[in-house]
Order: C-alpha cells, then structure tokens, then sequence
C-alpha cells in the first residue's frame, strides 16, 4: 500500500477541484490512451492511412486523397477504450459525425 495517498492509475476517476476543494470536473480517464501535451488523445496518422487504403471514400471511390462529405469516425470512441486501428474505423457522413458528436 503507499502510505495512505490516493492513487490515479489507468482507468481511474479523477477529479480536479477549484481553490476552495470543491469537485469541478470529474472524468473517467480511458485504459492506455496514448495523449499529448495539451492532454488530448493522440490519433494515429498511420491507422488512418491504412484504413483510407482499404476502405475507399463513399463520395469518390478513391482509396486517397480528400473525401467530401465524410469524415473518418472511430465506432468505438477513443475517450470510451476505442483502439486507433483501422479496424475499430468507418467513414461517416459530416451530417452525421457532428450528432453523434452532440451524445458522444
């Protein structure tokens, strides 16, 4: 045990206070999330590379380049335990992306 202080391990709650110890903002930390500096989840350019090679864009048929109209989601969201692999990906309406956004 370490000496009676609390723990933040991976997929651990964390709650961040204001000066005056109450709770300002609780949030469930994702299990081996890789993130950056500014602490946002870090995408990987590789996964998303080799999914638009496999999986050609809806609006043009291409396997590269730009995809109007689309954008490329992760099914299961990154923040929720998602995998930033090709395999946990799909292309999704613009349309789309922003409602699921609103819940997400």
């Amino acid at each position: 045990m370490c000496g009676g202080g609390s723990h933040h391990g991976v997929g651990t709650r964390i709650r961040l206070s204001t000066g005056g110890g109450h709770a300002r903002h609780s949030a469930l930390r994702g299990t081996g999330v890789a993130r950056d500096s500014h602490d946002s989840i870090k995408r990987s350019a590789s996964a998303r590379n080799e999914f638009k090679r496999s999986h050609a864009c809806p609006s043009t048929g291409k396997s590269g380049g730009a995809c109007p109209g689309y954008v490329i989601d992760h099914v299961q969201a990154l923040k929720h335990g998602g995998a930033d692999h090709p395999s946990n990906m799909q292309w999704q309406t613009k349309a789309a992306a922003m409602a699921k956004d609103k819940w997400e």
